[in-house]
């Protein structure tokens, strides 16, 4: 496409690519994906310790050299440690300030070279929802690693025991059922919604004109909240769902019920 000598507007499509969701791989796999992520030869590699090398060599490979083929002139360590910043705020809001800090330059370059992970479809930036509220809402976006595998592998967790044993075992499970949700609705609209008083929505999802909301947690049994009751009202969502790694679905509320993540597929069969 860079070769070419005239435009191509009007006359290309576009199909984004995720890595293997929950219906490809079954959901008996469903913890197996979680942890190796959604790359081929990631989530098919004979152990977990041949997953991990595969992501470590994709990284240093993508690095060293699919990034400069896109004309981006940044040093491979400079933006290898940006992206393991990234995997430490993961599931957090992004704060253009302190990752220049960390960095010592500019917000404006922070800013750059997220945008660069970004289009490389390495990082999603989850943009908030915001309306005419009384509320003061969060107006910042959330960042995630789009995959759980290259999230795992730039924070060194080889096995599943790895993973649960480390502080940001729930920021793992929400980017990766966020990812799994956004790819099986296929979703085009993806946004989170949060004031400052507290109360938060993990995902918001528009589908055929309703709004879908979704908390996801690593709990194995989760109640109502009052966050759960204002966010339903305030967003006005036609329904809400707590996803968590159980296997019994039940209802919290008439428009509130917990739902396993591996029931997710069947879920998105319903909506679409």
């Amino acid at each position: 496409m860079r070769g070419a000598a005239e435009t191509l507007a009007g006359r290309i499509g576009f199909v984004d690519m995720a890595g293997f969701n929950l219906t490809e791989t079954g959901s008996d796999n469903l913890y197996r994906l979680w942890l190796r992520g959604g790359f081929p030869r990631s989530f098919l590699a004979a152990d977990d310790e041949s997953s991990m090398l595969w992501r470590e060599a994709f990284i240093r490979t993508f690095l060293e050299r699919d990034i400069p083929q896109l004309e981006i002139t940044l040093p491979a360590a400079t933006l290898r440690r940006f992206w393991t910043m990234v995997a430490h705020f993961h599931a957090q809001q992004w704060n253009a300030a302190e990752f220049a800090r960390s960095l010592r330059s500019s917000e404006a370059t922070a800013w750059r070279y997220l945008d660069i992970l970004a289009g490389a479809y390495m990082v999603r930036i989850l943009p908030p929802w915001f309306e005419n509220l009384s509320k003061r809402q969060v107006k910042s976006p959330k960042i995630y690693i789009r995959d759980s595998g290259m999230l795992h592998a730039l924070l060194h967790l080889t096995t599943l025991t790895d993973v649960q044993g480390h502080p940001k075992l729930g920021a793992s499970w929400e980017g990766f059922a966020i990812e799994q949700i956004i790819t099986l609705l296929s979703a085009q609209e993806a946004y989170f919604w949060a004031t400052h008083a507290g109360a938060e929505l993990d995902l918001l999802v528009h589908v055929r004109g309703k709004r879908y909301g979704f908390e996801i947690t690593f709990a194995d049994a989760p109640a109502i909240t009052r966050s759960m009751r204002i966010a339903l009202n305030d967003v006005a969502l036609d329904h809400r769902w707590v996803i968590y790694p159980g296997r019994q679905a039940y209802a919290l509320d008439p428009r509130i019920t917990v739902l396993p993540l591996a029931d997710v597929p069947q879920l998105a069969t319903t909506l679409r």
